[in-house]
């Protein structure tokens, strides 16, 4: 090897390429590439953001060319309005009348609602105010316009002002602030104001673009009153809404208790967020407009009204879905709907400010808005139809094993504790392996609507799976031997169990382990494989034992009567009898100890439940035995001194 500039040989390294080498590689891989007629990186990500730039700083020069041109284009809308037989005080005037009387006529209809008891739906209660706003802001418009065909469709646009600020007031307001909410809710009353606020003075400034391109304003003027008079001043109105919002903003967003950390984080976070998307916005469509390609400012108005009122929506959308999923009416399929409905609401939300933000950067980098659309409408459809089938997979999951707790709540306290049925074990497990399946599902589709060739990735995913199976065959075992188990119905959730190497009742079942809760509160996690023969005590039956000494003089027989007796009044027990599958009875003696008997008694119950009943049969006995002075004996205990002596006694 040679170095080209000292033109002699350099030293080679013994173990291996210089330090430069890869360096080398890189620029003698972009040479080939040059040569071979591959664009190099350079063509790739330079040269797009190098046009972007140059696009920019170019509309930046003729956008500021334009702006002080804003004199001359003033004095062109006043010589317009003079050849149309106005003046900008008459033009004023109508404008202020035509907003008058919509003002008027909303408050009016308002009004009036309010002494007939507000009866009716929301959607009357604001729909009716803005149409009568209408209906006046037209007819004025239609008396004062005249026969100039600008100042009819300069009145009509502010006459569609009033209503259209009415809306979203009412929107706004019904959105962030509840009727029937806690008092801190009530507190957001000067956050809606704020923001229906600034929503009015947008639409007005929107009113007044309109109106100065009817009267063929200049676009440097249009820029100016747009900037200067509109987006600015909106976004002042906005901060400062959110900036006195404070505490009750994050206690409303926040939600009931108990709360989730991400629903708490975005309840502090959501005034600087707010405020952050409505700069980003506006500087998107700043941006825009440099580049010649204005963005619709009604357009951009409504999307900055969704963002605002989305997380309140959505709060009200998580209730709602939630109400229906606790009513049995309501179908499953209805109740992933409406939990889809929250993703639904994001992802328009989302779409809208893509298109706001996205534009312009598209513009700047030459790629076509069409295809970007179509690329995002299928990623969306993707997005929505793994949504509704995720939320599908969770609502009916979730209502099974619902009614399966509501089962065991209304049985008690040891019906808590009592396993769960095989469908309540497995689901989860099922639930969750549909889940992972979706998701991968879905994220292949987006790669495949983003035009990426997804088969090799299948393909190589296929190879390392196959090989990290045969490195960890011990995994596998876990995994096979689990399916087996679960197949074999071995053990349920709450069952109680004994394995090779532990025993308790199982508390979790993953894919690949079991864990077990020992009575003394122990947890032992248990691999599939290492499980070997399982002893399951909690399965269909079981028969409990109970001894009892007496003295050696007792009546057998009466025993033996008195247990029967026992048995019979438990059976009668509407309570016990149920879980009561023999009655108890005797056994008779079982041993002979120290000059006592054991008498042994035996009952059969449902495996899990024989607890209640061991306790009632042993209060029944104590008071049998009280009653017909049977003498319980104690088990004998020695004497340390005793102990030795007998087992001294024994060597001999």
């Amino acid at each position: 090897m040679f170095d080209r500039r000292r033109s002699r040989p350099t030293c080679a390294r013994p173990m291996g390429l210089p330090v430069s080498a890869p360096l080398l590689l890189i620029l003698m891989n972009a040479e080939g590439r040059a040569a071979s007629g591959h664009p190099d990186w350079s063509e790739a990500v330079v040269e797009p953001v190098d046009r972007a730039v140059t696009a920019v700083s170019d509309g930046l020069l003729a956008r500021l060319d334009r702006i002080a041109a804003a004199g001359g284009d003033l004095n062109l809308v006043r010589s317009t309005l003079a050849a149309a037989g106005w003046s900008p005080m008459q033009l004023l005037a109508a404008i202020a009348a035509v907003v008058a009387a919509g003002l008027a006529a909303d408050r009016g209809t308002a009004y009036a609602l309010g002494r007939a008891g507000g009866r009716g739906s929301w959607i009357a209660r604001c729909g009716l105010p803005a149409a009568a706003a209408l209906g006046a802001g037209l007819a004025v418009a239609a008396v004062v316009s005249g026969e100039a065909e600008a100042a009819r469709r300069t009145l009509r646009t502010w006459a569609l002002v009033v209503p259209l600020a009415g809306l979203a007031a009412s929107l706004i307001r019904a959105a962030i602030v509840e009727k029937s909410a806690a008092p801190r809710c009530k507190r957001l009353v000067p956050l809606a104001r704020g923001l229906s606020t600034a929503v009015a003075w947008a639409l007005a400034g929107i009113a007044l673009l309109r109106t100065l391109a009817l009267w063929e304003a200049g676009s440097g003027l249009r820029d100016l009153v747009g900037t200067a008079l509109v987006a600015v001043p909106t976004a002042g109105l906005i901060a400062g809404a959110y900036a006195r919002a404070g505490r009750p903003l994050a206690a409303a967003l926040a939600g009931p208790r108990p709360r989730s950390g991400g629903r708490r984080v975005l309840a502090r976070c959501w005034p600087v967020i707010a405020v952050a998307v409505v700069a980003v916005t506006i500087l998107a469509s700043q941006v825009a407009t440099t580049l010649g390609r204005p963005l619709p400012p009604l357009a951009i108005l409504v999307t900055l009204v969704l963002v605002l009122i989305w997380p309140h929506l959505d709060r009200r959308i998580a209730a709602w879905a939630e109400r229906g999923f606790r009513v049995e009416t309501v179908s499953a399929a209805a109740v992933a709907a409406r939990r889809t409905a929250r993703m639904a609401l994001a992802a328009v939300i989302g779409a809208a400010l893509a298109a706001l933000w996205g534009a312009p950067a598209a513009l700047g980098l030459g790629i076509r808005l069409d295809t970007l659309a179509r690329t995002m409408a299928e990623i969306a459809a993707v997005a929505l139809a793994t949504a509704y089938l995720w939320n599908g997979i969770g609502v009916a999951t979730g209502r099974v094993l619902a009614e399966e707790r509501g089962a065991r709540d209304s049985g008690g306290d040891e019906a808590e504790e009592a396993p769960r049925t095989r469908l309540g074990t497995i689901l989860p497990l099922l639930a969750g392996a549909a889940k992972a399946g979706l998701a991968a599902l879905a994220v292949l589709s987006v790669l495949l609507a983003l035009g990426i060739n997804v088969w090799p990735l299948v393909t190589g995913l296929s190879v390392f799976g196959l090989a990290l199976g045969f490195g960890s065959q011990s995994l596998v075992k876990d995994v096979v031997s689990g399916l087996f188990f679960l197949a074999d119905d071995a053990f349920r959730l709450g069952e109680y169990i004994e394995t090779a190497g532990a025993k308790g009742s199982v508390e979790k079942i993953s894919i690949r382990s079991v864990s077990l809760r020992h009575p003394r509160g122990a947890l032992a996690t248990i691999p599939y494989g290492q499980i070997g023969k399982v002893q399951n005590y909690s399965r269909d039956w079981v028969i409990e034992k109970l001894a009892f000494r007496v003295a050696f003089d007792t009546d057998v027989e009466t025993v033996r009567r008195l247990f029967k007796q026992i048995g019979k009044d438990l059976e009668a027990d509407p309570e016990l009898r149920p879980d009561l599958l023999e009655p108890f009875k005797s056994q008779g003696i079982a041993a002979v100890e120290d000059g006592t008997l054991v008498i042994r008694g035996k009952f059969k119950a449902r495996a899990g439940r024989q607890f209640g009943i061991r306790r009632a049969v042993l209060a029944a006995v104590q008071r049998a035995f009280h009653d017909n002075g049977i003498v319980a004996v104690a088990h004998p205990t020695l004497m340390p001194g005793a102990r030795s002596m007998a087992g001294g006694q024994g060597l001999h």
